[in-house]
């Protein structure tokens, strides 16, 4: 049998094997003509389905990002939502970690991504926080997850006493940092975390103070 017709793809299909190349290989080992031999179809028949590269990633990107829990923002306290969210956001993102690359570019006009963006800044908003912070806020949240999943700080020692001990006397454990590795980065972001939606209490409470403040001198001016 020669090869399938094009009427055997789906862009479902597409974006499924698309995806699976860029665990695989990474976004710079992914192409078209790679995806193609995967999906055993002539290159052309993908791009009947999908006009570029990156209109496929932004799909595929898409898809992802509609994994991200942001419903604790329709009637949570916004730091259990600001949590739920992060959590979400750094387990969909840990699933394919070569693909974050892509999605730190910006939601660009990625519908999932621009619905769970509505979601936070709406939840915050409600929630008392004026638009500039709710802005400011979603994208620290934003780094403080695409750092976690951009790479594995534990990962990046050795196993080996003798790289630490001798020149670098306050590292003589940092050998057994890979062995522990997905426990200390999991806990490191929840450390990152609690820090941030601690900090970010302080704020909200100073915000308060001076909302009611005004609210007095306006009273008293009356």
């Amino acid at each position: 049998m020669g090869r399938p017709s094009t009427t055997l793809l789906s862009r479902e299909k597409i974006r499924r094997e698309a995806l699976g190349l860029v665990d695989e290989v990474g976004l710079a080992g992914f192409s078209m003509r790679k995806l193609a031999t995967a999906l055993d179809v002539k290159a052309a028949s993908l791009y009947f389905h999908y006009a570029t590269k990156d209109e496929l990633l932004d799909d595929v990107a898409n898809e992802i990002m509609a994994e991200v829990d942001v419903s604790g923002f329709d009637g949570d306290e916004w730091r259990a939502a600001l949590r739920r969210w992060a959590r979400s956001y750094r387990a969909a993102l840990a699933a394919h970690p070569n693909i974050v690359p892509f999605l730190a570019t910006g939601p660009g006009q990625r519908d999932a991504s621009l619905r769970g963006a509505d979601a936070v800044h709406g939840g915050l908003t409600r929630a008392g926080w004026p638009p500039r912070e709710a802005t400011m806020i979603g994208a620290s949240t934003k780094y403080l997850v695409l750092g976690a999943a951009m790479g594995s700080f534990s990962r990046g020692f050795v196993d080996d006493l003798t790289v630490y001990a001798d020149r670098y006397p306050s590292l003589d454990r940092a050998h057994l940092l890979r062995g522990r590795a997905d426990e200390i980065d999991r806990a490191s972001f929840e450390f990152a975390l609690t820090a941030f939606l601690d900090g970010l209490a302080r704020q909200y409470e100073l915000i308060e103070s001076r909302r009611k403040a005004r609210r007095r001198n306006g009273k008293d001016g009356a």
